[in-house]
């Protein structure tokens, strides 16, 4: 009865901001448990460029939204609108604690959907950085600000290592820059790049989703599956 007396009163095409109005569309047009797809998200907001960002932002409210990752049964296209958060259309609603302390689970779910990897520069746990080969990277999450194409800005939690968590404080991220620099990108670079876009992800290569999962690993893990892998452990050849 909650969510109908809701829906009575405001209609998700009557709000303003497009996490908001994503928010009661989810809850008006497409229902706890059901699929939804890309398509169809963006069939309801053509004008709303960043439409599939601002639906993920509702995870940070406590909506819950699986894809693929948490439902292998799902296409790379649907996601399924499992669980209504907090009202974000409500006023005040919508305003994270930026100083909350991250859970663990929280803390788990952003790492895996990062790769284990900075994603600022790229490094990963335990690696060396190229210009100071004593000191070992170290992962962490950080808040990143996010301007809005509808004016303001956002707070992402993102993997950063604590060099690049501490260099970029004071950085905003903004998508227009990134959308401009996109359309500069010329042949097989543009086909690659759109090719990641379509995907939702980049194509890491084996390796280097290997080489991710071995520098996730506990530290006395990380060092016996080391010790494994170079004696050519499961069928490897020993290296030395």
């Amino acid at each position: 009865m909650k969510q109908e007396v809701r829906a009575l009163d405001i209609s998700w095409r009557d709000l303003q901001g497009s996490m908001k109005s994503a928010a009661l569309w989810l809850v008006q047009e497409v229902g706890e448990g059901n699929i939804f797809t890309k398509e169809g998200l963006r069939a309801a907001f053509p004008d709303k460029t960043q439409i599939d960002r601002r639906v993920r932002e509702l995870r940070k409210h406590g909506w819950v939204i699986n894809t693929s990752k948490e439902e292998p049964a799902l296409e790379a296209n649907e996601q399924r609108f499992v669980k209504e958060g907090r009202p974000v259309w409500e006023a005040g609603q919508a305003t994270l604690n930026q100083g909350a302390a991250v859970s663990a689970a929280e803390r788990r779910r952003v790492m895996e959907r990062d790769g284990h990897m900075c994603q600022s520069c790229g490094i990963v746990a335990g690696d060396a950085y190229a210009d100071d080969e004593f000191s070992n990277a170290q992962l962490t999450i950080a808040r990143r600000k996010v301007s809005s194409a509808e004016g303001g800005s956002t707070v992402e939690l993102v993997t950063e290592c604590d060099r690049c968590r501490i260099g970029g404080r004071a950085v905003t991220a903004d998508p227009g820059y990134v959308i401009q620099r996109a359309g500069s990108l010329k042949g097989i670079e543009n086909e690659i790049f759109r090719a990641w876009v379509a995907a939702g992800e980049r194509e890491f290569s084996k390796l280097e989703l290997l080489w991710g999962d071995l520098q996730s690993l506990p530290p006395e893990s990380r060092a016996e599956a080391k010790e494994a892998i170079l004696r050519g452990g499961s069928g490897g050849t020993p290296i030395g």
